[in-house]
């Protein structure tokens, strides 16, 4: 029988095709999810900077479980602690760097701080000259003394050059001494200063980034570390030195779990209906094949090997491209900046086998599945079968509906009933799979069903033409099924995700909006000198004037059951001071309670509630004292002040007067929409990634659709010609197959629509109390066009080619 499937391959290559398209892309879309997810874990980042360090030393960058009464933490609350990471950098004492020099066979040991700078509009990285030895860098010139640098190859200045440079809040002028260069390709260009300089304008003095060492065995240098830090060699030490790409691997994990998950299950459907299709397209060929004396038992194995054979050279394929599509994806979020540039996209063989897994059980099921019921049939009743639709409603189709729908309707539940805020996200996203899978495994009853609710405007509005259409969609369900289903996946889960995405976008800037209190903003990229809020304060026309600084805080005693793994969000303000700390009131805290907190850098702090508030739901933070969160941030310094205006002064009076307040001085002045338009582009980041993998699926969904639709259409040559010879114009043919299309788009679009609503009105009634989401109507609207387009498209063209020539000539060629 495996002969006979080769064969069968190379007659009907058209039917095939389809069936590889569905399995390659499906194979591929997985790969590349895959490909990240392997990035993500591995998050190998290539060590620049300290290149020439065979050991580096580091800050833990992981919290601890707290230290006090950890038994009384349940197991699930202890692994977000010991899987927490801390958003803020973890800097080493520089007494450490004495007890590394001590260890035996120690030969150099050279700590490293690095800080933001800006020469003019260019931007870089500030070192200590000493620490050059790292990386190495070759210099030309002079080391530099006070007041002078060296800077980097890059920049294109001169020795003898005289130029300000802005560093941690302050500008100075600063002589360049020499011209370093590195010996390989740097992300950031480095400017190096005197020993004094560089511990003034790091801003933590006594502490150091990393250490690097050089000498020594491994073992000893750790033992001498111990809890102080973290020790690495190889490949790790680029983690010290970037330690954003830790928290940046985490959610490339999450994204590509997510992705890759929603883009094997919908390939599960795809390629079960592009290959059932395929199959049933044959019947009258299977059946004739049982009627001369075929077993069920070789039919089922003739209908596998075909599919395997497709199966494997799409998956074959597929897998071999896999990681350029991953590492084109990977680019696209780098260039986002969603992940670190300096993150090493990685993929290995694992992605591979695990696509080609998920892909050839998807298509092994989807085979048995359509050789089944016409290896069951009895000889004698073959060749009746192949004319007669099968039954399409198995015991199968039922539970997995049933199941699916129980699964949605529990998720929407929980979503209004326990979430609150944007989290409502997490159950109300996979509702939409549940209730598309439920829907699309019952599709040819659900498609016959609505076909007849249409039967009215739809026969009013085109007549004769779509009274067939009408017949052939309800006759043919399974058939139209086939295409309903891919669309109806694609459009439930583009407006679901889009309107989620642009709900929670808005929501979001509506809680920014209705909390700012400003009327102007005074920052800096590399933050602001602490002097600059007196010179605000004192500026005419200024009511108050605040430092604002963001971080995020961990809240160990009372152990805060409801924080997730990356703590809660604190905001630092100069209306507080010492150990104050406003909380909101659904943490169940009282005036007066006091509160253990973990800093954003690990550092453990007692706060005192002063204030119990009203926070929006799903957007609550603490507020502390800014001169307690600044010093435990990676900065250190605050990269805001926020500016009230006094009565009767107007924004435009209030920033010309800033501006005039800090002339000379390394910030940048802007108004209240300056702020709004920040906050609303931070969170287009995060919708950008949402677009893109959602886009990716929708793209895989779309081609699933224009190959079932052609498929199934330029089968029907011989349905065409008969329709011809009896009475039938071309254009009436052409005219009842665009019908048809629309009437699966119409059906496909339906079932979207309520799908998507399944999973948008839950999550919009916890966040915003309305049925309606929130975002223009014109996405859904253009959702609708693209459905409809491509039906019709899909339809009409393969049909126009199907009735080219002469009836007669049709009607002479078999199914």
């Amino acid at each position: 029988m495996f002969k006979l499937a080769l064969r069968t391959l190379r007659l009907r290559k058209g039917g095939f095709l389809a069936t590889f398209v569905a399995v390659f892309f499906g194979a591929l879309v997985v790969s590349a999810c895959g490909g990240l997810m392997e990035t993500g874990i591995r998050s190998e980042t290539p060590v620049q900077r300290l290149a020439a360090a065979p050991i580096v030393v580091g800050g833990q960058q992981t919290l601890k479980l707290p230290e006090e009464d950890p038994a009384t933490l349940e197991p699930e609350d202890k692994h977000k602690f010991e899987n927490a990471t801390l958003p803020e950098r973890v800097r080493l004492d520089a007494g450490l760097a004495d007890r590394l020099r001590a260890v035996p066979g120690v030969t150099n040991v050279v700590g490293e701080v690095s800080f933001p700078a800006q020469i003019g509009p260019a931007s870089a990285l500030g070192h200590a000259w000493d620490s050059a030895v790292l990386t190495p860098y070759a210099l030309s010139g002079q080391a530099p003394k006070p007041g002078e640098v060296v800077v980097d190859a890059g920049l294109g200045l001169a020795v003898g050059d005289t130029l300000p440079i802005a560093a941690h809040g302050r500008a100075g002028q600063y002589r360049v001494s020499g011209i370093a260069e590195a010996p390989q390709a740097m992300r950031d260009a480095a400017v190096f200063f005197a020993a004094s300089d560089a511990e003034r304008l790091a801003g933590h003095p006594g502490r150091f980034d990393t250490i690097g060492v050089f000498g020594g065995d491994v073992a000893a240098v750790t033992a001498a570390v111990g809890d102080a830090g973290v020790v690495t060699t190889g490949v790790d030490r680029g983690a010290l030195e970037f330690p954003e790409t830790g928290r940046s691997g985490e959610n490339l994990i999450v994204l590509a779990a997510v992705s890759g998950g929603l883009s094997a299950m919908v390939m599960v459907f795809v390629v079960a209906g592009t290959l059932t299709l395929s199959t049933q397209q044959r019947q009258r060929e299977l059946a004739l094949l049982r009627a001369v004396g075929t077993t069920p038992r070789q039919l089922r194995r003739m209908v596998l090997g075909e599919a395997l054979v497709v199966g494997l050279l799409a998956v074959g394929t597929a897998v071999v491209l896999g990681p350029v599509l991953g590492e084109w994806l990977f680019d696209r979020l780098a260039d986002q900046h969603v992940v670190p540039d300096v993150l090493r996209f990685e993929q290995g063989w694992l992605p591979a086998v695990v696509a080609a897994g998920a892909s050839l059980l998807a298509v092994v099921g989807a085979a048995f599945v359509a050789g089944r019921r016409a290896s069951r049939i009895r000889p004698t009743e073959a060749l009746a079968e192949a004319a007669v639709e099968r039954r399409w409603l198995t015991p199968i189709r039922l539970i997995t509906a049933i199941l699916c729908f129980a699964g949605g309707t529990a998720l929407g539940i929980v979503t209004v009933a326990v979430m609150t805020g944007p989290v409502a996200a997490s159950t109300a996203g996979p509702a939409v799979m549940l209730w598309a899978f439920g829907l699309a495994a019952i599709s040819p009853g659900v498609t016959k069903l609505m076909a007849t609710l249409l039967r009215w405007p739809v026969e009013a509005l085109t007549g004769v033409n779509g009274r067939v259409a009408l017949r052939n969609t309800r006759v043919g369900a399974v058939r139209a099924a086939g295409a309903v289903t891919p669309i109806m996946l694609a459009v439930g889960i583009a407006t679901a995700n889009i309107y989620l995405q642009t709900t929670q976008e808005a929501v979001s800037n509506q809680a920014y909006t209705e909390d700012l209190r400003a009327d102007a903003v005074v920052g800096a990229a590399g933050g602001l000198d602490p002097a600059v809020l007196g010179r605000v304060r004192a500026t005419p026309g200024v009511a108050s004037a605040s430092e604002y600084v963001t971080s995020t805080v961990f809240v160990e005693k009372p152990f805060d059951s409801g924080q997730h793994d990356e703590g809660r969000s604190a905001v630092g303000v100069s209306e507080l001071t010492g150990n104050a700390v406003e909380v909101p009131s659904t943490l169940g805290h009282h005036v007066g309670d006091t509160l253990s907190l973990r800093l954003g850098d690990g550092t453990p702090v007692e706060v005192r509630v002063t204030a119990v508030v009203d926070q929006r739901p799903g957007f609550e933070r603490l507020v502390l004292p800014a001169e307690l969160l600044v010093p435990h941030t990676t900065l250190g310094l605050a990269p805001q002040l926020l500016v009230r205006a006094a009565p009767g002064v107007d924004s435009a009076t209030l920033t010309s007067r800033l501006r005039e307040a800090t002339a000379g001085l390394p910030v940048f002045v802007g108004d209240r929409g300056a702020l709004i338009a920040a906050h609303a582009k931070g969170n287009e980041v995060g919708a950008w990634v949402n677009y893109l993998l959602v886009g990716m699926i929708i793209a895989y969904t779309v081609i699933s659709v224009v190959n079932t639709l052609v498929t199934a259409t330029a089968r029907r040559r011989r349905e065409f010609g008969v329709q011809r010879l009896s009475g039938f114009t071309r254009g009436q043919v052409l005219r009842m197959a665009g019908v048809e299309g629309g009437l699966i788009a119409t059906i496909a679009v339906l079932l979207g629509t309520l799908v998507a609503a399944g999973s948008i009105v839950p999550f919009c009634l916890v966040v915003t109390g309305s049925l309606l989401p929130s975002g223009p109507v014109t996405i859904y609207l253009a959702v609708l066009a693209i459905a409809v387009v491509l039906s019709l498209a899909a339809i009409l063209v393969p049909a126009w080619a199907a009735t080219r020539g002469r009836a007669v000539d049709a009607t002479s060629i078999g199914e």
